[in-house]
């Protein structure tokens, strides 16, 4: 390297004296210095050209690899260190650890990690996020301590490690330098509860083959849930968490009366004839009833499929059906805008014992809403829609406990998944009630909401 360096000074020497050439190499720009302007076009003066350019590009190659060597030889120091504090807290102390700060924004973006039993064998689960999925993996203590200093390495920027009376940072500089910070804590945090996979029941287990889950496309044959199908899985068991909340309202003894407007592709539907025909041996008819013909005749087929007699599909609009004098429950699911309004009122029409509704598309309120107080707030479009939409839900809410229900408003399932994520839940507890500051509400937002003009044609308000 002593001699190249030599050579290059000297080059450099000269070419202080000479007219430069520029010259172009791998889009790298070179500045030369030749003899003579006659000097490029021989032959001899071409190879002195490219003699020059070599050298030049040797030396970048060999100062680029002395750095690489450089930092790697760093690096590794560092990364030892690393490993000494990993040794260290990789144990059943370990209450979780957490790598956050991805390098590559398309890629895995955290990985949180905690200890776990397994087999009688301490184990380290860890959880890798990218996007909205995440990917789960255990390891033992040895696996992980060289999967962490490999992706702290070469993935992440920062690692936090939460011990029972420690709280342990660590970050990585770009050039690879470790910093440790270390803070102990005030309190000594419990052991962790090591459980492997604190797995989540579900009335619906995993495992168990369900027909019409198969069917839908949400299961395989042998049980295992479809990966692009979990959300809809989890949806189905939280709606019937909701459907065990109200058992102890529904009679037993007698054929109970249920009614799905607007039932779609009717996932809920089965569920709920499922669970509560075949799981807990309630004597019902249920009736879904939706607009789409194709859809009916697909659910009609599966339920005879499955030799379900008294679960029947019908097409037909929600305000326009008669077909039953007296209902148990009325269940309601995305019915859209103002059909969610007329189920309701059907509901009460037929004195169901309980309603579950899903609201979805409240648009008829964000065409009313005006006020001249809130206006600073409503002109902005987003906010006032969103205002509407929990409005709507509110007063008909409100509309549901001056008829005699218990009311309440639950999460449905996560924002993340959908917006429309709200349930009115009404169980029939007493008897009509007129609560005025509903009347009050609505004209002070300008408003004149469809379920409240319909009880009051009926009378009813």
């Amino acid at each position: 390297m002593e001699g190249t360096a030599g050579v290059i000074q000297q080059f450099s020497s000269q070419s202080r004296r000479l007219p430069l050439l520029q010259v172009v190499s791998n889009n790298k720009s070179f500045s030369v210095g030749v003899q003579s302007p006659t000097e490029i076009n021989a032959p001899r003066g071409c190879a002195v050209i490219l003699r020059r350019i070599c050298q030049l590009s040797l030396t970048r190659i060999t100062h680029q690899v002395s750095r690489a060597f450089d930092l790697k030889r760093k690096g590794t120091g560092y990364m030892e260190e690393l490993k000494i504090l990993l040794e260290e807290c990789v144990c059943e102390k370990l209450i979780h650890m957490t790598a956050s700060g991805a390098r590559d924004k398309d890629g895995i973006s955290k990985v949180r990690i905690r200890p776990v039993l397994q087999k009688g064998s301490l184990m380290f689960q860890s959880a890798a996020r990218k996007g909205k999925q995440e990917f789960h993996s255990n390891r033992d203590r040895d696996e992980l301590i060289g999967d962490v200093l490999k992706f702290m390495e070469e993935d992440f920027r920062q690692l936090q490690i939460q011990m029972q009376d420690e709280l342990i940072t660590v970050l990585i500089s770009k050039k690879g330098k470790v910093t440790i910070k270390r803070k102990k804590s005030v309190t000594k945090l419990d052991a962790p509860v090591l459980m492997h996979n604190r797995k989540k029941h579900y009335i619906l287990e995993e495992g168990i083959p369900v027909p019409f889950l198969i069917d839908l496309g949400v299961q395989t044959a042998e049980g295992r849930i479809v990966h692009a199908r979990y959300d809809k899985f989890r949806q189905i068991n939280r709606f019937l968490e909701f459907v065990q909340d109200i058992l102890p309202q529904m009679e037993k003894g007698r054929e109970l009366t249920i009614l799905d407007f607007g039932c779609g592709k009717s996932y809920l539907t089965f569920a709920l004839y499922y669970y509560l025909k075949i799981l807990n041996g309630y004597d019902i008819r249920v009736i879904g009833l939706d607009l789409k013909e194709d859809v009916i005749a697909r659910c009609n087929a599966l339920a005879e499929k499955y030799g379900y007699d008294k679960l029947t599909f019908l097409t037909g609009d929600i305000a326009d059906y008669e077909g039953v004098s007296k209902v148990d429950m009325v269940v309601t699911l995305h019915a859209c805008d103002t059909a969610t309004d007329y189920a309701l009122e059907k509901a009460l029409e037929w004195d169901a014992k309980v309603i579950l509704s899903v609201p979805c598309c409240q648009h008829e309120l964000n065409k009313q809403m005006e006020n001249e107080i809130l206006k600073p707030v409503l002109k902005y479009g987003l906010i006032k829609e969103r205002i509407a939409a929990l409005v709507t839900d509110a007063l008909r809410a409100g509309r549901l406990e001056e008829a005699g229900y218990q009311v309440q408003i639950l999460e449905f399932i996560d924002m993340e998944h959908t917006p429309k994520n709200i349930l009115i839940r009404a169980v029939k507890t007493g008897k009509p009630h007129e609560i005025k500051e509903l009347d009050v509400c609505e004209k002070f937002l300008g408003v004149d909401p469809l379920l409240g003009r319909l009880k009051k044609e009926k009378g009813e308000i």
